[in-house]
């Protein structure tokens, strides 16, 4: 998704106790960074306006997150999404922490010792045109970088709206030794997981009749 330049957005994340500059430096120490060093760590990759990870992050307390997106208007929306639904709920921002960078070169800021215990990808670039095809963040080269950082029997939970994408996903985990825990063409009509979260883009896609496609995977 294309978004304006947002000349706020930068001076907002440098300022914010939740948003970490410096990702490389925190590699296999990203619970040090948490308040409670106890709490498994889940990851989303591409955040977008963080309508997502403000909503998931305050329902489980007891898991710490870490949202990755590339742009910082972007980042700065998740930001303010962030601090307005703790502040709704009168918690403090505790256990999400978010960050700029390429997810193309994520295991430049994770690794195996940060034991990620699930991963979200929610409608991320469908990337269709064939030469493009190795950019999709469900791509069995992006795979075999997740599981360097996933913890053994780690989760990814997928969702999106484009059908080519999802049956090439299916074919993608299967390459990269990932197991197929379940699976669904319309997630509204079976849902595979408990109470999903549904964003701005999930709902527009809904409300064009498009199905919601979606995958749980497991790291064996």
């Amino acid at each position: 998704m294309r978004i304006r330049f947002k000349p706020w957005a930068r001076p907002e994340l440098e300022a914010s106790e939740f948003y970490r500059d410096n990702p490389e430096e925190i590699k296999e120490k990203w619970i040090q960074e948490f308040k409670n060093q106890n709490n498994p760590i889940h990851i989303e990759l591409g955040c977008g306006k963080g309508q997502f990870i403000s909503q998931i992050g305050i329902q489980n307390p007891e898991i710490n997150y870490i949202a990755i997106d590339l742009v910082d208007a972007m980042l700065g929306l998740a930001k303010r999404n962030v601090e307005q639904i703790y502040k709704d709920n009168n918690r403090n921002i505790d256990n999400i922490l978010l960050t700029r960078f390429d997810i193309e070169r994520i295991n430049l800021i994770l690794g195996k010792e940060d034991c990620i215990k699930r991963i979200y990808i929610n409608f991320c670039n469908p990337w269709p045109k064939g030469k493009h095809r190795k950019k999709r963040l469900t791509h069995t080269r992006q795979l075999e970088k997740y599981k360097e950082f996933l913890d053994d029997e780690g989760e990814i939970y997928f969702k999106t709206d484009d059908d080519d994408l999802f049956f090439a996903s299916l074919t993608y985990f299967k390459e990269s030794g990932f197991e197929i825990i379940k699976e669904t063409k319309d997630l509204h009509l079976e849902p595979i997981w408990e109470n999903n979260i549904i964003t701005e883009h999930e709902k527009m896609f809904s409300d064009q009749g498009i199905k919601i496609k979606a995958l749980i995977v497991k790291k064996i």
